[in-house]
Formats: structure tokens, C-alpha cells, sequence
């Protein structure tokens, strides 16, 4: 069922070529959580800051939308690490916000895992998370606690691989030789590679991993990095923010503008301006020019040399070869559903469910994709975001909602890509259809007094996620999370080309947190030394 009407949630300001109040000290394209923590850090050492964002709303994949008397999050799930003042997440949220984001606690079994016949719960803490699974396998007490050992040494080398990011070129190479040297020999190595060190048992590694929909890739292909980020990341429990993923942008705007920044919508970059070989500005949709001395890209590397550097531009034959050695990241679809009933009601748990038909998990995976008719879905991802948001009850009363995620290659919708949103046609809407009605059986088989409770449903396709937010096959989280993208040196804020630089997910990694920190990382690159203080408050505390 879908009635498709504009959503009224809207943040940030629409853009109109005679609202700009320039000079601007930076430009920033997107207001991508990465896009927006650079813009708010810079304004907050008196930078006059201007973010354009092309959707109607800012936020990026951390924006929300309303629809028939329903809201619903487009990317934000659950967020790790908000429950301790002292960890680098929370300090940064907090300095980005001025405190004015706040954040409710899921269940202690944040996520649960169904894998096959067979349900594991991961619990916040530690000593729990390990108690759990120890329970499941009692013989495997030692690779557990080996591997929450192995999580923690990846956290200890992580300070060296970010600051890499950001030392001059002469030294960076030198920095990361002395980090490799450092670090655990397992870092950049394949996740299941390295868990196959630690046990045989596929059924424990299948537990390990059972978050890996959170980066895109099974555990044969992804790094180790990104791996133990992640499961480090929440493993003191999930968080959700309180009024849903738009108080993000919500929160962080007024910073901005209180430097004479501002955040416009409706605001469609074409190209980066480069005058001498440097980058100078942008040129809008409507041919306005627009000038600053520092041009700052959230829009993604593929975006950014790809479409919006023009032709004549220096160095970009060398970014167009460099584009050849990294991968977009996994599509999906998402199903939005709304039910006409309080979480509290309908007995909506605060856990997010991960549903998975065995522990092969690239064999599922590679099987659907290439034969999603005759087999089971490989990762169902269900979140109740109106159970974990305190005020939802508040503000949608006697309503709830829940998000179901599944692949989705964009090669499937490839078909009615040059059609306008929301006039693609009847086949369109069928194809969507059935594999929503696919979607909701797996919800139903979880919970099954939830049949006949559904008000209303829509499914989102990777076509949407190129309209709303220019990832042109629809990839969720940027660049694939493999181990040669983490030896790509070339992914830094600061580009080859004076005045252009980079932020948010490409920089560092996936996730919201991931985007922030490339977000700072920016913040420092164009500061210099002036961004000591700033970078000794988030990393040091």
C-alpha cells in the first residue's frame, strides 16, 4: 500500500540565490552528518560557513520524513557509545549540539540474532556480551574472550590510522608504516580470516558477525577494521536520539548559523568552481557562482571527481584513476510500515532483529542475489524506531512504526531509473510490492500478532536513494569496507587540489559516528594548528 504525499518534515532553510549573505568562509555540498560537524566546528572558531544540500531536507541519511500521519528514519537505526560522557562519540555530539541532543537507552539485548533455527542475543557490556555468548557455546570460553581482546587492540591503533589522515603528505606515509608496525598483524585482514584464527566453529563466527549488514559486506570480504569498529562501537549497548534522527541537523543548524552560517535546501550544486588551479567555489543549478576559499565535498569521492570536478580540472586524471580502485558499498531496499497503535500497545521491543536463513552468510547472499525468486532473503534487518524514541508517543500518539532493511541490488530497479519519483509506473509499484509483502512475512514470523495491525506501508528502493541523496546506485555507506580501501592513502580531507577538500563517510568509515570523525578530521585538515585545541577536547578529553 503507498499513497506517496510530500513530507512535511522539512529542516534547514530553501534555498533562493538572493538569501545568500556572503562573503562565506567555507562552502560545504551536503549536509550528510560529516558535511554538517565540519560546517558546525568551523563556525564554532568564527567561520562563516555555507552548507548546500540538494533534498528538501538536510541531514543526509540521518534525515527523517513524515508520511500519512507516520515518521520514520531513513538511516538512523541506533548509535553506540552515547551512554558515557568520556567516549569520543558522545564528547563530539555533545560539542556539535551544545549539549542539546539527548539520547534514550535500547534493551540491554540491543541486537538479536536469528541464524537459522537458532536465536542469540548480543547484551551491552562487556562481561555480558561474552556471558551470553558463552552460554550458547560453552567450549569456545577462550575465543570469546580472545576476541574482545582483539577488539580492543584494533581501538588502541586506531589514533594512528586517523591521524594519518590528516599529518602533511611527507609524513603520512612514514606515520602509517610506524602504525603498521604497531598494530596487530590481523588489522587490515579479512574478518573471517582473522575469527578463523581464534575457532573453527562457524556457528560462533556467524554470531560474531551477525551485525555485518551495519557495513555492507560479508565477513570474508570486509576488513577487520571496520569489523571490530563496529562491534566495539556497541558494545556498551544501543542508543537511540530522543525526537527521532532529525533532531541531529536540528541540534547542529543553530551552531552553524551563529557565525552568520547557514544551511540551504533546494540548494543543487553542479560543479566545483577552479580558477588558477584551485578550487574557488560552486556553480548552483540556477547558474549562480558562489565563492569561498575552501570548497568542502560531503557529496561523496564518486560524486566529487566524478560529476562535480569539471574536466579541465587539475589532477583529474589521477582522481579518476584512483576511483578504479574502490567499490560502492551494498544497496537496499527499506520498508517504512506504520500501525495504528502504541509500541507500548503492540508490544514493540527496544531490540533491533537480524534475520538471517543460515550461517553461510556469503553463500545466502551470493545465491539471492543471483536468484531472488527461488531463494530465502539473506539479511533481514528489523528496527522499531517509535518503541526506542521516548517522545514518539508523545508527538504520533496511538501510532507506531517499524523499518525492515534487505539488499536490493540497484541492477533491479535499473530499468525505471530515468523516470521521474513517484511516476515510475505500475510495474515499478509491483515489483516493489512483492518483495515488501516478502518483507513483512519475515516481520510476521517473528511476531506474529503484528498481522492484521499494519495501517500502511512503503517500500524505498536504491532509485530513491540516488533521488534523495546522489549515491547514483543507491550505496547506503559509500565505499565497500574491504581491506585494500583501507590502504587507499588518497582518501584524506585534503585533496591534491588547492581549496578542495573532502569530508563525511569516504573519509574514515561508514556510520554516523564514522562520518563525524571524517568530519573533524576535515575540521582539522583546513584549520591547521588553530584546530590543536579542538582536537585535544574531542580525542583527549
Amino acid at each position: 500500500m503507498s499513497n506517496l504525499q510530500p513530507s512535511t518534515l522539512r529542516v534547514g532553510r530553501r534555498y533562493r540565490a538572493n538569501r545568500l549573505a556572503g562573503p562565506y568562509d567555507a562552502i560545504v555540498i551536503g549536509s550528510g552528518i560529516g558535511g554538517l560537524t565540519t560546517a558546525d566546528c568551523l563556525s564554532k572558531m568564527g567561520r562563516k560557513v555555507l552548507v548546500l544540500e540538494q533534498h528538501y531536507t538536510a541531514g543526509g541519511f540521518t534525515h527523517s520524513y513524515d508520511r500519512n500521519g507516520y515518521e520514520w528514519d531513513v538511516g538512523v537505526h541506533y548509535i553506540g557509545d552515547m551512554g558515557a560522557d568520556h567516549t569520543m562519540g558522545k564528547r563530539l555530539f555533545d560539542y556539535i549540539t551544545d549539549g542539546r541532543l539527548r539520547w534514550a537507552p535500547m534493551d540491554d539485548h540491543y541486537d538479536r540474532l536469528f541464524i537459522g533455527g537458532r536465536q542469540i542475543d548480543l547484551v551491552a557490556g562487556p562481561k555480558a556480551f561474552a556471558d551470553e555468548l558463552k552460554k550458547h557455546f560453552p567450549d569456545e570460553a577462550r575465543a570469546i574472550d580472545t576476541y574482545l581482546d582483539y577488539l580492543a587492540q584494533v581501538s588502541r591503533a586506531m589514533p594512528g590510522v586517523t591521524l594519518a589522515k590528516i599529518v602533511p603528505g611527507w609524513a603520512s606515509g612514514a606515520l602509517r608504516k610506524l602504525t603498521q608496525r604497531r598494530a596487530p598483524d590481523y588489522l587490515n585482514r579479512p574478518t573471517k580470516d582473522v575469527l578463523e584464527t581464534l575457532t573453527d566453529n562457524q556457528e560462533l563466527i556467524a554470531a560474531l558477525t551477525g551485525q555485518w549488514g551495519d557495513n555492507g559486506l560479508p565477513p570474508d570480504q570486509s576488513s577487520f577494521i571496520i569489523h571490530a569498529l563496529i562491534a566495539r562501537h556497541y558494545l556498551h549497548g544501543g542508543y537511540y536520539p530522543v525526537g527521532g534522527a532529525s533532531e541531529m541537523a536540528k541540534t547542529i543548524i543553530p551552531v552553524i548559523q551563529q557565525s552568520g552560517g547557514e544551511v540551504f535546501t533546494y540548494a543543487d550544486v553542479q560543479e566545483i568552481l577552479i580558477e588558477n588551479g584551485k578550487a574557488v567555489g560552486v556553480r548552483m543549478a540556477d547558474g549562480q557562482h558562489i565563492h569561498a576559499p575552501a570548497v568542502i565535498s560531503n557529496a561523496g569521492v564518486f560524486n566529487t571527481f566524478g560529476q562535480l570536478l569539471p574536466a579541465q580540472a587539475p589532477h583529474k586524471r589521477f582522481y579518476a584513476d584512483k576511483l578504479q580502485q574502490v567499490q560502492r558499498s551494498m544497496a537496499s531496499v527499506c520498508l517504512y510500515i506504520g500501525l495504528q497503535d502504541s509500541a507500548e500497545n503492540l508490544k514493540l521491543p527496544k531490540t533491533n532483529f537480524w534475520i538471517y536463513p543460515d550461517s553461510d552468510y556469503r553463500s545466502s547472499l551470493e545465491a539471492f542475489l543471483a536468484n531472488p525468486d527461488q531463494h530465502d532473503i539473506p539479511l533481514t534487518y528489523i528496527s522499531f524506531p517509535s518503541a526506542k524514541d521516548p517522545s514518539f508517543a508523545e508527538r504520533y500518539p496511538g501510532r507506531a512504526t517499524i523499518e525492515i532493511v534487505a539488499p536490493g541490488p540497484f541492477e533491479w530497479y535499473a530499468d525505471w531509473a530515468d523516470k521521474p519519483w513517484g511516476k515510475r509506473g505500475e510495474d515499478y509499484q509491483a515489483k516493489k510490492d512483492a518483495y515488501a509483502l516478502r518483507l513483512l512475512e519475515k516481520l510476521y514470523e517473528k511476531m506474529p500478532h503484528l498481522r492484521g495491525k499494519v495501517d500502511y506501508y512503503e517500500l524505498s528502493t536504491p532509485l530513491s536513494t540516488d533521488y534523495f541523496c546522489r549515491y547514483s546506485k543507491g550505496e547506503i555507506y559509500g565505499l565497500d569496507h574491504t581491506p585494500e580501501r583501507f590502504e587507499q592513502d588518497w582518501l584524506r580531507p585534503k585533496t591534491r587540489i588547492p581549496g578542495l577538500y573532502l569530508t563525511g563517510q569516504d573519509i574514515m568509515t561508514c556510520g554516523v559516528v564514522g562520518a563525524m570523525i571524517g568530519g573533524l578530521l576535515t575540521t582539522l585538515a583546513v584549520s591547521g594548528l588553530k584546530g590543536l585545541p579542538l582536537a585535544k577536547k574531542i580525542f583527549v578529553g
